[in-house]
């Protein structure tokens, strides 16, 4: 294991033992509202903290774009790119479904990348051409070559419910086809899921670096695509990000084209 994936798998850890002791005791948890349903917990900042002080230990001249705290600096070559707790309103109910997301970036491009999921001790991890790993173990997408029978999954857009009407004309196009569709809350989960073969594909709208650059890593060094809605490479910028494998990814987009209006579709 590369040296800096090494750091943040330590660093993973030792958040994942900050969430899992207040998530044994929910009456530790304090939260607030720093958006329209978007919460924050004394959590995921004390998860943060340690995350951060973890790396600095080893890489104190780092800079850090992180969920809670916003950008540490962010003008140097190297940037850990942080979500404490993704998943935070399963978090504060009580919902096992969860994980940390750390990114390393090297001028702008992710190198190594973990998600952690601290209830079922899975750390996923990855470094740049050299494959994705589920403890261990090398992990691919699913080999599905068609959006027929599928199992995908999805997150709603509750912070931008005017997106509303465009996303159900999508749903309801994929849920024709396939199998089932999934919302479980962690827009990186979803993604190492995807990474894992667990799901055939993701699709998900006004996300976050934070939410995205780990996952967006162990997608395509498991060999799958990631790209905007339009299959382009935006995502990163506009929030709005598709993840499969190569072929059914380019189903997903041939059916997302057609229902969306030109300034999604980047």
């Amino acid at each position: 294991m590369h040296a800096m994936l090494n750091i943040a798998v330590r660093a993973a850890r030792a958040a994942g033992r900050v969430a899992m002791k207040s998530f044994q005791q929910p009456d530790q948890v304090e939260y607030e509202e720093k958006g329209a349903n978007d919460f924050v917990t004394n959590i995921d900042k004390a998860c943060e903290q340690t995350i951060i002080a973890t790396i600095q230990k080893s890489y104190p001249d780092h800079d850090f774009l992180a969920e809670e705290s916003g950008a540490h600096h962010a003008k140097g070559e190297y940037l850990w790119v942080i979500d404490p707790i993704d998943g935070t309103t399963n978090f504060m109910r009580g919902i096992p479904h969860f994980c940390i997301s750390i990114a390393l970036m090297h001028k702008g491009v992710t190198q190594h990348a973990v998600v952690y999921d601290p209830v079922r001790e899975e750390m996923f991890t990855a470094s740049r051409g050299a494959g994705a790993q589920l403890n261990g173990y090398r992990i691919r997408v699913s080999a599905r070559k068609e959006l027929e029978g599928t199992l995908l999954a999805t997150g709603f857009p509750f912070k931008l419910k005017h997106l509303l009407p465009d996303y159900q004309k999508v749903f309801n196009s994929f849920f024709e086809q396939a199998a089932d569709v999934r919302r479980a809350g962690s827009a990186a989960l979803d993604l190492a899921y995807v990474a894992a073969g667990r799901v055939d594909g993701y699709w998900e709208a006004g996300l976050k670096l934070w939410d995205t650059a780990a996952g967006e890593l162990l997608v395509r060094e498991a060999g799958g695509v990631v790209t905007d809605f339009g299959g382009g490479m935006n995502h990163q910028n506009s929030g709005n990000i598709v993840a499969a494998s190569p072929r059914v990814l380019q189903g997903m987009v041939s059916k997302m084209r057609p229902l969306l209006p030109a300034a999604l579709l980047k």
